[in-house]
């Protein structure tokens, strides 16, 4: 018999919990929202919820390993198929871009990375962001292959989530324009 909340009921619970708190957190970040609203949003009690996550940090800090997968995977998948780091770079640069574009173009997704950088103040939140942040420099360093790479391509990534969020792409003014490079 498998241990007390580690059946597969459990894990598709907490799959179903992630979401949930990927939608709840996205909307409010971490300190507006409750662990009742994410409960509620999961179709499930909160304290069934606090028996699978023991507060709302550790269940944060789930959500942040989560997103990060999403990011690897899709950034993987969306790799030149002869890539590797320093053969066709500038291809490998354009895929990673498009990928990163299409899963940020789920505004939940830019919504709860940006609140997870606000949260960071949280020691299991800190935690879990800066494996988020490790994952995704080792993937975009396979990717892309130097560091210099890999500081542009994340310079360039908090310019284009800053451009996302406030919707640069449909101003159509000079500072603007500038920031989108349009």
């Amino acid at each position: 018999m498998p241990a007390a909340g580690t059946s597969t009921k459990s894990d598709e619970r907490r799959r179903t919990i992630v979401a949930a708190a990927v939608e709840c957190f996205a909307r409010k970040g971490f300190y507006g929202t409750t662990t009742h609203e994410i409960a509620d949003w999961a179709g499930i009690s909160q304290p069934y919820l606090y028996r699978l996550y023991p507060n709302k940090e550790a269940l944060f800090a789930a959500v942040v390993d989560h997103v990060s997968t999403v990011m690897t995977e899709t950034l993987t998948a969306h790799a030149p198929a002869s890539g590797g780091a320093g053969e066709a770079p500038g291809a490998a640069l354009d895929a990673a871009r498009g990928a990163y574009a299409a899963l940020v173009a789920d505004r939940n997704i830019l919504r709860f990375l940006m609140h997870a950088n606000c949260a960071a103040g949280e020691p299991l939140v800190r935690q879990a962001v800066r494996r988020c942040y490790a994952k995704q420099v080792a993937t975009v360093q396979q990717l892309l292959g130097d560091d210099e790479a890999v500081r542009h391509w994340f310079g360039a990534g908090m310019l284009d989530n800053v451009a996302t969020m406030l919707g640069l792409a449909d101003v159509d003014e000079p500072w603007a324009r500038v920031l989108t490079a349009r």
